[in-house]
């Protein structure tokens, strides 16, 4: 848990170093995709990945991306609480919820971030120092669409052979996305020194930038957070 010493976590920096990106190499384009659309509104996405401090972090610096929450997802309203959440026995996964505009990025180049950056999607059930499933990898689609092209990428990437492992990340339905504590939101930009971000987030950011410049923006979108 983010409740470690600090000592176990510059213990933990080296593992964590390697697992806070997934690949060291790009990931191919999803050879399924919804072409980008012209204008006609946002869309949302809804995806797990360990701590969303992470999450947030890296999609907010996503070219196309509007805005980003940190939330949870796959439980109820009633344990939707981060305290009751870090039990690990509600179902819920610790997720963000992605507004972006479809005209300048698609949903499959959201989950080549998400699979090639912002989390590594062979561990079961854990990031980094993070245990539980709570910090499961997992897509909750909002429409047929985002299940077709979720489920043929990791086809795609499985087939391809681009991780040591095989991909345990779940495909299932968005029944709710409940925004997180206010305190949670933004928390990487707002803590920036503190060595869980440093060790486990910060990197993830810089291989955004590094592996996918075109997809990198400098400037973070600001949430609007109404709790």
């Amino acid at each position: 848990m983010r409740t470690r010493s600090l000592a176990t976590l510059f213990t933990l920096a080296a593992l964590t170093a390697c697992s806070a990106t997934a690949s060291t190499a790009t990931l191919p384009d999803s050879t399924y995709d919804t072409p980008k659309t012209s204008p006609h509104g946002n869309e949302t996405a809804v995806l797990a990945g360990g701590c969303f401090w992470g999450l947030q972090s890296v999609f907010e610096h996503v070219h196309g991306v509007k805005q980003v929450w940190a939330g949870y997802s796959g439980g109820q309203a009633s344990t939707a609480h981060y305290d009751d959440v870090s039990d690990g026995n509600t179902g819920h996964a610790e997720s963000v919820k992605v507004e972006f505009d479809p005209s300048v990025i698609s949903y499959g180049q959201l989950l080549k971030v998400y699979f090639g950056v912002a989390h590594d999607p062979t561990e079961l059930n854990r990031q980094g120092p993070d245990t539980g499933t709570q910090y499961r990898s997992e897509i909750f689609y909002t429409n047929p669409q985002q299940q077709k092209i979720a489920q043929s990428y990791i086809a795609q990437l499985n087939a391809a052979k681009v991780f040591d492992g095989s991909i345990v990340t779940q495909v299932q339905p968005l029944n709710a996305f409940y925004e997180a504590e206010s305190y949670h939101q933004d928390y990487a930009r707002t803590h920036p020194d503190e060595p869980y971000i440093v060790i486990n987030d910060a990197p993830k950011v810089a291989a955004l930038k590094q592996l996918y410049p075109s997809l990198y923006q400098p400037e973070e979108a600001v949430v609007d957070v109404k709790l």
